[in-house]
């Protein structure tokens, strides 16, 4: 069977999971810097762009911050696997995504093992990625650039080359933002994924010493609380967290929050208002209580997906345009629930 995007996760690991941090706030040390004053979120005229507005990201004591180190929450939407429907990886679409949507951020998700992906059709892939991209920078947007694959650690070589390539060709602005691992499973942080991780980013710090990588965690990017005590030196990597509303609840929160309260700065690259598997029920409430946790938090997040996919967690509806243009009649659910809160939350550049 295909793999969807998303899949039924089993929260068994979770029951055992203790907070063990007591103060929730950023902690920062004397001689550490201290991070701004949070920015107005009102439309600013003087600004045409979120990437003119806050320039170069980084993680300052786990927070991600804007070159006037003032807390930046990136809000947006990812594209769905490249090889499957990558009709929507057009320079239109990331534009109505910026001036309609309002977002902030896009996320292009390259196929790497699936299919007729990168490993099959590196040119043809590649080129669906390169095109968001250039897309993103031309609208002043941020752009996740990800390695979509759940078996990354056996495709070395593969991403030291693409990522090289990237950050060589864009490592020069700010927009771009690295993913090299989608989704993890269940294999071990300490003797697979850092090991992975620290490959690709010696690979983009080549070319590319200043922009965000964002790094897969294990179990479909949620145990984010082994990271703790065992992250990567490099002072700009943030991890990834993954979640489906009507599938993961408190449980996955009160981990995730143990993160949170020992510094480990998190993204959220993908999340979903329907259940794991894409599919079966839409959880509106759960909905609104992940991003009341993440606005909490300050954490950056993209929904899963732009795609016409006839299941719950895809914007549109089957045949929707592939340049943009989309009237509401054209948006599922959770595609008008995630505009709403898009146009709620992000400033009208």
């Amino acid at each position: 069977m295909k793999p969807r995007h998303h899949y039924v996760i089993s929260f068994i690991f979770l029951t055992s999971v203790i907070c063990c941090s007591s103060d929730s706030s950023v902690s920062k040390n004397a001689d550490e810097e201290t991070i701004s004053e949070e920015p107005s979120t009102d439309n600013n005229s003087n600004f045409t762009s979120v990437v003119e507005e806050n320039g170069q990201l980084r993680i300052l004591n786990g927070v991600l911050v804007n070159n006037n180190n003032a807390p930046v929450q990136l809000r947006g939407m990812s594209f769905f696997w490249s090889q499957w429907i990558g009709k929507y990886y057009t320079e239109e679409t990331v534009k109505w995504l910026k001036n309609d949507w309002q977002c902030t951020v896009v996320r292009a998700a390259m196929a790497v093992d699936e299919d007729n992906g990168y490993l099959t059709n590196p040119e043809v892939e590649k080129q669906k990625v390169f095109t968001v991209i250039d897309a993103a920078i031309a609208n002043g947007l941020y752009v996740i650039v990800d390695w979509h694959s759940h078996h990354a650690e056996d495709y070395i070589e593969e991403a030291k080359t693409f990522f090289a390539e990237v950050s060589k060709k864009y490592g020069d602005v700010p927009n771009i933002i690295y993913e090299p691992y989608n989704e993890p499973l269940d294999v071990s942080w300490t003797t697979v994924l850092k090991p992975y991780h620290e490959t690709i980013i010696a690979e983009i710090r080549k070319n590319d010493p200043d922009n965000l990588i964002i790094c897969g965690t294990r179990t479909w990017s949620q145990r984010v609380d082994e990271v703790i005590g065992n992250e990567i030196n490099d002072s700009n990597v943030a991890y990834t967290l993954h979640y489906y509303a009507a599938t993961h609840k408190q449980e996955l929160r009160t981990l995730v929050k143990n993160a949170i309260d020992n510094n480990i700065p998190l993204f959220v690259t993908e999340f979903g208002v329907s259940e794991a598997s894409g599919d079966g029920s839409i959880d509106s409430i759960e909905a609104q209580t992940w991003w009341n946790f993440l606005d909490d938090n300050n954490i950056s997040w993209c929904n899963w997906s732009i795609a016409d996919k006839e299941e719950l967690s895809a914007a549109l509806k089957p045949n929707a345009s592939t340049t943009g243009s989309w009237p509401l009649i054209m948006l599922t659910s959770s595609g008008k629930m995630v505009r709403e809160e898009l146009k709620k939350k992000n400033p009208k550049y």
